[in-house]
């Protein structure tokens, strides 16, 4: 019997022609359908991986598939996929917004090992290794240190920051995660950049919302510079100490940007976004020690989040 929060049979039929498959040279995968279902399930849960339920396999085979995933950026590919469906269909509302969201890091999340000690004692062997290889073991290096693993420090513990973009229906376009005193508007340039949906007829994919919202904290210049270059409309609040100096310079100040109260009111896209991801409960809360397996898990989060849309 299946728990509540697993694939349904139309979501699988979307999703299982994307996923990667057996070179034959090393080894079958495991059940694809189990093994992604046991990963949903703990995302979803927050459940430690030793405590994942026997219908779904081995847990250490679960947790690293999910690991293996999150390194060569399989959960990324299957969440831009889905995208470009949608947006084939016409069912992307490219009018974007752009926030960001705190996630307190549990005390198991830290002390994550670095380099190459790490390396020797896992057992693990240089090169790459191929998205559809069950075999490999690699993964990304540690940079060191807390915030290598995108962990910052705060009176409250660890904490860990999520920017994104999100579309008009209320569903990820595009993620970075940092540790979690980072300003947001320095993330701006890196969230817009990795929106990325693949076309299904030949051309190149499509990095360009049709608009974007954001809050006061992305009011500057080199923003609204980066918007203007690429020929962006955008709803950005301007700040009362920007519009006060503006006003101060007179005609040196130049005009004060274009607002459109009404398009402003739809950046709440953007914070529905973020309460869908923070209804999985890994997501809510970071469990995982290393950075890009914590983001593999927001991107799975954000995935299912497509599917059942």
């Amino acid at each position: 019997m299946g728990d509540r929060g697993d694939l349904t049979d139309a979501q699988w039929a979307r999703l299982e022609p994307l996923l990667p498959v057996s070179n034959g040279r090393c080894g079958r995968w495991r059940d694809h359908r189990q093994v992604v279902n046991g990963v949903l399930y703990r995302i979803r849960t927050g459940v430690q991986w030793r405590d994942l339920p026997e219908r779904y396999g081995p847990w250490k085979t679960v947790h690293e598939r999910h690991r293996r995933w999150s390194a060569d950026g399989t959960w990324e590919m299957l969440l831009q996929q889905v995208q470009a469906e949608a947006d084939a269909a016409g069912e992307i509302d490219w009018d974007t917004s752009v926030d960001s969201t705190s996630v307190r890091a549990h005390h198991h999340a830290a002390d994550a090992r670095h380099g190459s000690a790490a390396r020797r004692q896992k057992g693990l062997r240089p090169g790459g290794q191929s998205r559809s290889d069950p075999g490999g073991t690699d993964r990304p290096a540690g940079v060191g240190g807390a915030g290598g693993e995108a962990l910052g420090r705060s009176r409250g513990g660890f904490t860990t920051k999520i920017h994104l973009s999100a579309d008009g229906h209320c569903r990820v376009l595009s993620l970075v995660i940092t540790p979690g005193q980072c300003a947001d508007c320095t993330q701006f340039e890196p969230v817009m950049d990795k929106i990325r949906v693949p076309r299904r007829a030949a051309g190149r994919p499509r990095t360009k919302p049709d608009s974007v919202s954001a809050d006061k904290g992305y009011s500057n210049r080199r923003t609204r510079r980066y918007l203007r270059r690429r020929g962006i409309r955008h709803v950005i609040p301007e700040k009362a100490d920007q519009a006060a100096n503006r006003v101060r310079r007179g005609r040196a100040g130049g005009r004060p940007p274009d607002f459109d109260k009404d398009r402003y009111k739809k950046r709440n896209t953007v914070e529905r976004a973020i309460n869908k991801l923070k209804a999985f409960r890994a997501v809510a809360t970071r469990f995982d020690k290393r950075g890009y397996v914590y983001l593999g898990t927001v991107t799975a989060a954000a995935l299912v989040i497509w599917l059942r849309s």
